[in-house]
């Protein structure tokens, strides 16, 4: 019901859309991905407001900040639900936390998960130096993580910064602090998922329930083992 722009890849999961908010209930956009979006980040253009986060991994709690700590939440002035065509939307919120305020633009980055490309979904720490394993059916180039039952910075590793296990380097989007090389978010990047390997509060701290997305080294083909 409101006309969008999109730039959409649907064969890597991934479509930017552009929109301006209409302060109606039910209100529909269209992402353009053919399948249903699992990770939505979405920041107003015109307003200056949070970056408003969906990941569909822990869906008790599927709403948090991306430049915030904040635990997860079921805020009702985000997204309402999501098809394979479109994101459902609320009718217009407070100044910080909204997603459709009549009349401001808004740009908002989509992701499904792709079978051998990306992967997505939650996990629970435990605590441990031998630490969670998740799975994702390749080797894994890029990790962000997030708490969603608990209050935590989001973290970022790669395999270009530093390119062997143990990877501790980490950045944190949510803030403006340099690359840490603090070994308590220490993890293993792996040629079929990601596993810590030391307590850290912000990755794998026992009980809590935390989202990820990964994306491939080498998507669509078999990976080398690291």
């Amino acid at each position: 019901s409101i006309a969008s722009t999109v730039r959409a890849n649907p064969s890597a999961g991934f479509s930017i859309v552009s929109f301006t908010g209409n302060n109606t209930e039910d209100a529909t956009v269209g992402h353009g991905l053919n399948a249903t979006p699992e990770f939505v980040i979405q920041k107003g253009r015109t307003i200056a407001n949070y970056w408003a986060v969906y990941h569909a991994g822990d869906p008790a709690t599927p709403h948090t900040r991306l430049n915030q700590t904040n635990a997860g939440t079921t805020v009702s002035n985000y997204w309402k639900s999501f098809s394979n065509t479109v994101m459902t939307l609320p009718d217009g919120g407070t100044t910080l936390n909204n997603v459709n305020n009549n009349g401001e633009d808004y740009i908002a980055y989509c992701f499904a998960p792709v079978e051998g490309f990306s992967a997505m979904g939650s996990y629970v720490g435990n605590g441990s130096n031998d630490g969670s394993f998740v799975y994702t059916g390749f080797a894994v180039k890029w990790l962000l993580t997030k708490a969603s039952s608990a209050g935590s910075d989001w973290q970022i590793w790669d395999v270009s910064r530093q390119p062997y296990n143990v990877n501790a380097n980490t950045l944190t989007p949510n803030s403006s602090a340099a690359e840490s090389g603090t070994s308590g978010y220490a993890v293993d990047l792996l040629s079929n998922g990601f596993k810590f390997r030391l307590y850290g509060s912000s990755s794998n701290a026992s009980g809590v329930t935390y989202i990820y997305y990964a994306l491939a080294e080498h998507p669509f083909k078999n990976s080398r083992a690291r």
